[in-house]
């Protein structure tokens, strides 16, 4: 219809042009140059030519804003996957002009393309599905301003240039993996805080800043924020992820603690989400848009996030019980009986033989289902008090050690073995499995209610599969991580087993991933759990803001109807 359109508006064009070539009864135009008639003849032909082609402009306009084109302007409120063409990304001759011109807003030592470094930015020994050689990253960009973020993209949105978002490199699910070889855009320089408002609790931040730093930051003034997932974490891949951690049950994820973003979008537009106020109801929420998006959206470059008081006084307390359903129990009844700890760890009775085996804590444990509470309040009656009560639904649920700490030290003692699972099960691994071993790291979530039940169909099944395994969990939100041992040659059983979790989680009203996000690793599992039409309404999303596909591609769905992939 769009051509349809253009041969109408050519064909008036065509016919309004005419008036001035015809010959009438009583006179026959002169085509003598210079003439005063040809003249003036010219300058109403010119004018009549203008009127026309600028009436066959606003008829083709008209045309297409009354009957626009299907492919142009879809209808459909969301896009299938068969419905959209393959992405065209950057010719290597064009990813070259293209660096050459980012290396003109940039200083020389902010582009890389040596070897070790694109090793280092194309894995990190955990996630599962690493890109293959054809898809290594070509350069490492690494930008120090929101402005530099822009200049960067617009000039990668004109080459068509694929860019891969790069933080913390933490991601357990190939988040920064590339799938088409272009470029790495890394934030970690920038990690300026930029300004902390004590008065309103919240803090300005670029991307880049490491959460266990900015922390140490604040440690003087009685705040501090709240999510605390992987030490090495910064901000921006926090907030892609929509990561939490050991203090979820208090402070909530990454969505319950950002205020406001600046993003940089694929063709160099930089927005801000919202203003510093907790509560808005003007617009679109736009910051929760971003949150967990990936990357797929926009580069986060700064963030407001909430910060909290500190806890006027803090114990730690143990918990060891003979089976898991007698510590899913009891958390439970504590927060029936309206108990809520700061902190609810689960350790197995496998992670806790590891903590024995490495030896990082001085105290032996025994070897059983274990639980690490934080309890805060604000002075040490009340805190008593919860831990009395804890205690008594502990004990009415089996347990068999209940321990808390008399002061700062006993805290930090009791709660180090939860610190150093995993340094400890990757002793234990690479020492008693297999100097090559490999550790699956997955994570699901489901309704409080169907924790246990759960927690026990997925400890059954991994004893089956004959694998080893240990299982954290975060049992305060009802999220709890399986990792899990292989050995070279047991890849492929260990990834059965880790989609037959997911189908489990799924089949309780769960959810595929609690905080580690879907990557490359678990579109299937997303689709599953969400329905087609989400997805497909998802990727609406993705085409309006990012039609070319350069921002993460291939990550959380697919955005290229050629892409095989099973995962």
């Amino acid at each position: 219809m769009f051509t349809l359109a253009k041969r109408r508006a050519a064909s008036s064009s065509r016919a309004l042009t005419k008036i001035g070539k015809f010959s009438g009864s009583h006179r026959t135009l002169s085509t003598k140059v210079g003439s005063p008639s040809t003249r003036n003849w010219l300058y109403v032909g010119g004018v009549g030519s203008l009127a026309t082609a600028i009436g066959a402009f606003y008829y083709g306009k008209k045309s297409i804003v009354d009957s626009p084109p299907s492919d142009l302007f879809p209808f459909e409120s969301t896009t299938a996957l068969q419905d959209i063409a393959p992405p065209q990304y950057c010719t290597g001759d064009e990813l070259k002009t293209a660096i050459s011109e980012i290396s003109k807003i940039i200083s020389q030592n902010q582009i890389v393309s040596s070897g070790p470094e694109l090793d280092g930015h194309s894995r990190n020994g955990f996630a599962t599905h690493p890109p293959e050689a054809d898809q290594i990253p070509k350069y490492i960009v690494y930008p120090l301003s929101t402005e530099e973020v822009s200049s960067i993209m617009k000039i990668a949105h004109k080459y068509n240039v694929p860019i891969v978002p790069y933080c913390g490199g933490t991601s357990l699910e190939g988040h920064f993996y590339s799938t088409r070889p272009g470029i790495v855009l890394d934030t970690s320089r920038m990690d300026k805080v930029l300004k902390v408002h004590y008065e309103d609790l919240d803090v300005v931040v670029q991307s880049g800043v490491n959460w266990v730093e900015l922390n140490e930051q604040l440690d003087g003034s009685g705040l501090l924020m709240g999510c605390d997932c992987g030490p090495n974490a910064k901000i921006g891949g926090m907030v892609a992820t929509n990561a939490s951690g050991i203090n979820a049950t208090r402070y909530g994820a990454m969505i319950q603690n950002v205020i406001s973003l600046t993003a940089v979008l694929a063709d160099g537009t930089i927005v801000k989400t919202k203003q510093r106020p907790r509560k808005s109801s003007a617009g679109y929420n736009l910051t929760h848009l971003f949150i967990g998006s990936e990357g797929t959206l926009g580069i986060v470059t700064e963030a407001t996030v909430k910060l909290h008081v500190r806890p006027k006084f803090e114990t730690v307390v143990v918990g060891q019980f003979p089976t898991i359903l007698d510590s899913t129990n009891t958390v439970a009844e504590l927060f029936q009986n309206g108990i809520q700890p700061g902190a609810i760890e689960l350790l197995d009775q496998h992670s806790m033989h590891c903590i024995n085996y490495s030896g990082y804590t001085s105290k032996p444990w025994l070897e059983v289902p274990t639980i690490f509470f934080k309890v805060g309040g604000i002075n040490e009656k009340v805190v008593n008090e919860n831990v009395k009560a804890m205690k008594a639904i502990a004990l009415k649920n089996n347990c068999e050690a209940f321990i808390f700490a008399k002061d700062k030290a006993e805290q930090e003692e009791l709660f180090s073995a939860r610190k150093n699972i995993f340094y400890s099960i990757l002793e234990y691994g690479k020492n008693e499995i297999h100097e090559d071993v490999g550790l699956w790291v997955t994570d699901i979530a489901v309704p409080l209610s169907k924790l246990s039940p759960v927690l026990e169909t997925v400890n059954q099944l991994i004893i089956d599969s004959g694998l080893q395994y240990i299982i954290v969990g975060h049992v305060g939100d009802g999220n709890f991580h399986a990792d899990i041992f292989y050995k070279p040659e047991e890849k492929a059983k260990c990834e059965a087993v880790v989609n037959k979790m997911m189908e489990i989680g799924l089949a309780n009203e769960g959810t595929s991933s609690g905080e580690h996000g879907i990557g490359n690793g678990k579109r299937n599992f997303l689709q599953l759990e969400l329905g087609e039409e989400a997805i497909n309404l998802m990727r609406k999303i993705k085409m309006a803001v990012d039609p070319k596909r350069i921002l993460n591609p291939d990550k959380v769905f697919k955005i290229d109807p050629e892409d095989k992939g099973t995962n």
